[in-house]
């Protein structure tokens, strides 16, 4: 026998007991008053194919002998190599120029050496190849001319220089400047070890000039000798 429902009405004869959580059952006449319902329980069990599909591409799908499915670890893992993947690409991909790709130049530093501190102790050779240590010298003014004799230039440095500052120009070859000028100490550098320690390269018509004081300490480089006005207060504090 079934059981009433909550109106006191059984089942339809020859059908059996409902659940009583369902509560009560009504069966329309009409069986389109029951589509809206069909097309949602279609429309689950087409989510459900799917998901079994691609869980079982993916090799999730459980196995018959009940034990985690294989596809699971190899996810893991490509999911790690990917981001690996992801990660070393940031890091070496070439990044393109925020200027519209044209590299940023960035000038020789011919105003400034690469290291400015203590004056090296060299010895330098004079007109009859005998030695002279440069620290003997100092407070000096020391005039490169191996790229530009600079005559009139030197000739000005040396009126300017103080008492006791000697103003020295040195040549890049083991000739010494045969018509030096007056009051101006006249040396080589064949070894070229001033513009290797200071890193300074040589440029055709220039004279750059080294201010070192009386402690052996390089003050100031002048990188092309010019004008006085841009050198005369460091050129009269090293005798101080």
């Amino acid at each position: 026998m079934g059981m009433a429902d909550a109106e006191g009405q059984g089942p339809p004869d020859g059908l059996p007991d409902l659940p009583p959580e369902w509560g009560r059952v009504v069966i329309p006449d009409d069986a389109s008053e029951l589509a809206h319902e069909a097309r949602q329980i279609r429309r689950e069990l087409r989510r459900l194919d799917r998901r079994a599909v691609w869980r079982g591409w993916l090799g999730l799908a459980p196995r018959p002998d009940g034990r985690p499915p294989l596809g699971l670890p190899v996810l893991v893992l490509l999911v790690s190599v990917l981001i690996t993947l992801t990660g070393l690409a940031a890091v070496t991909w070439p990044r393109s120029s925020r200027s519209g790709g044209s590299p940023t130049v960035v000038p020789y530093p011919a105003a400034t050496p690469a290291a400015v501190g203590p004056l090296p102790a060299l010895d330098l050779v004079d007109a009859a190849e005998s030695p002279v240590p440069l620290r003997g010298l100092l407070p000096a003014m020391i005039v490169l001319v191996d790229a530009c004799a600079c005559a009139e230039q030197v000739t000005q440095a040396a009126a300017a220089a103080p008492p006791g500052v000697t103003v020295v120009t040195v040549t890049g070859s083991r000739e010494v400047d045969a018509t030096p000028v007056p009051g101006v100490r006249a040396l080589a550098d064949p070894a070229g070890g001033l513009r290797a320690y200071l890193r300074l390269a040589a440029h055709p018509g220039t004279a750059p000039a080294l201010l070192v004081d009386r402690a052996g300490t390089l003050v100031r480089v002048v990188p092309e000798l010019g004008p006085m006005d841009q050198y005369r207060d460091d050129l009269a504090h090293l005798a101080a």
